[in-house]
């Protein structure tokens, strides 16, 4: 005689669906007001372009055992199409006898930041703990016109350690007025995010703009 064992056949109730769909409702929330916080679609892009470059930068400093830079554009500002927008990476070139140069050489091309978004010289800082000491700059020819003229750099060593620890790199959202500095609109006034450089060359984004220091009322770069 065959016996057969029976058994309920599972399922979730109406509450257990509920309380799942009531979950999934309050993630989806807390992901879309982190993503509010660290800026507009445009800045949060850009952020992670400028990321890219970074470790772009210090792979060619490790690699090739030389100084290399990431070099932000902050020249003439009749240059509308690039001022401190255009961002890429460099590197010290070497002789024969592996002695560095005064030459620099442009890694790839150059990368433009989102239409309407900046590199903020305002809010970023040699220290970000302190909020204060400006970063580098120096005029630099790469034998091209397109590409010769002022830069900020960050900078790397050939073991791939950053030359300003705790440095900051701040991008924010506005409009550039032809022959103007870049300014806030009033709908970007907060719309800022960023990251700090570490020693070894790794980043950490900031949570909000609270942690750039934005003020509530901001109207430049």
């Amino acid at each position: 005689m065959n016996f057969r064992t029976s058994r309920a056949t599972g399922g979730f109730s109406l509450i257990e669906l509920l309380v799942v769909i009531l979950i999934i409702s309050i993630l989806l929330t807390m992901g879309a007001v982190g993503l509010r916080n660290i800026g507009g679609k445009g800045v949060s892009s850009a952020v992670a372009t400028a990321e890219a470059v970074f470790d772009e930068a210090r792979a060619i400093a490790v690699g090739k055992g030389t100084k290399a830079r990431v070099m932000v554009d902050v020249d003439d500002i009749q240059n509308t199409e690039t001022f401190k927008r255009r961002i890429f990476a460099a590197y010290q070139e070497l002789d024969e006898d592996g002695e560095p140069t005064e030459n620099w050489v442009m890694a790839s091309r150059p990368t433009v930041l989102p239409e309407k978004t900046f590199f903020s010289e305002e809010f970023s800082s040699r220290n970000h703990k302190t909020g204060s000491g400006e970063l580098d700059t120096k005029s630099v020819t790469f034998g091209k016109t397109n590409y010769d003229g002022k830069y900020l750099y960050y900078e790397f060593n050939s073991e791939g350690i950053c030359s300003t620890p705790g440095a900051s790199f701040v991008i924010g959202a506005g409009i550039r007025p032809k022959g103007e500095e870049p300014r806030v609109t009033g709908e970007g006034k907060r719309d800022f995010a960023g990251f700090v450089i570490w020693r070894n060359g790794r980043t950490s984004l900031f949570r909000g703009p609270d942690e750039i220091g934005i003020p509530s009322e901001v109207t430049n770069f």
